[in-house]
């Protein structure tokens, strides 16, 4: 079975036919989900929602575009939420430049602050990366963490053997699919396949062949036939070989 490494099943575009994502998604060979939060507010949510799922799991954390609606207080409220053990990483957290009215210094506080949670904790990440893979870089040679998983990458060769030199994997989905995404599909062929991790960011990050719907997680299976295409072998070395990454990656066991 594959592994979705991102899914925000949590969306309220799913809340009309949620269990029919699922089993349509299972129905492509997409069995297992990592399912990251965005704000305190629903991380009991989505932990909820992992548990409903066998061999899945959830991530608690607040997103870079999240903090202007976030507390300080709402660190140690995630502290105490780690501490049950529920969650098997910290995400989605990060930076993200591509909103002009970021916020860069509470951005960059929210996720230092997360990141030394995620070292108290032992726990890996779930990485927002968007225009700001080198800063995201910075603070992680700053404050060492036990890796996971930089979603949507998009960044240069050189900065992809950064995070995978730091023991990120790097996360590809819906971005693959456009033919204009050349620097992606270059990257997703030529690095190291042990580096590699699918996800399909549903609702968002919609394929091609449906860039104006709802993204959801059965794509996942034909992001792996497009992976396998591109680096010219079979879809059952991708499956096999994506799966092993995102179980190294987030500590899961084997199915």
């Amino acid at each position: 079975m594959l592994i979705d490494t991102h899914l925000h099943l949590d969306a309220a575009e799913f809340n009309a036919d949620r269990a029919w994502v699922i089993r349509a998604a299972q129905a492509a060979g997409v069995g297992r989900f990592v399912l990251p939060s965005v704000e305190i507010a629903n991380c009991t949510v989505v932990r909820d929602l992992a548990q409903t799922l066998p061999g899945s799991v959830c991530a608690f954390g607040i997103h870079p575009l999240y903090v202007t609606q976030a507390s300080e207080d709402d660190i140690p409220r995630l502290r105490r939420l780690l501490a049950e053990g529920s969650a098997s990483a910290v995400g989605e957290i990060g930076l993200d430049a591509f909103e002009d009215e970021s916020d860069t210094e509470r951005q960059e506080w929210f996720f230092v602050e997360q990141l030394k949670l995620a070292r108290a904790f032992d726990l890996p990440v779930l990485l927002h990366i968007r225009r700001a893979q080198d800063r995201v870089l910075k603070y992680l040679r700053q404050i060492p963490v036990r890796g996971g998983i930089a979603h949507a990458f998009n960044g240069s060769q050189q900065q992809a053997q950064a995070f995978i030199d730091l023991g990120f994997k790097l996360g590809f989905g819906g971005a693959m699919t456009y033919a204009g995404s050349t620097r992606i599909r270059a990257l997703a062929a030529n690095l190291p396949l042990d580096a590699i991790v699918l996800e399909s960011d549903a609702p968002d990050m919609p394929p091609a062949w449906a860039s104006q719907t709802r993204n959801e997680p059965m794509n996942v299976a034909r992001y792996a036939q497009l992976l396998a295409e591109l680096r010219g072998v079979d879809y059952a070395s991708i499956a096999e070989a994506t799966s092993a990454n995102a179980r190294s990656a987030l500590g899961l066991q084997a199915d």
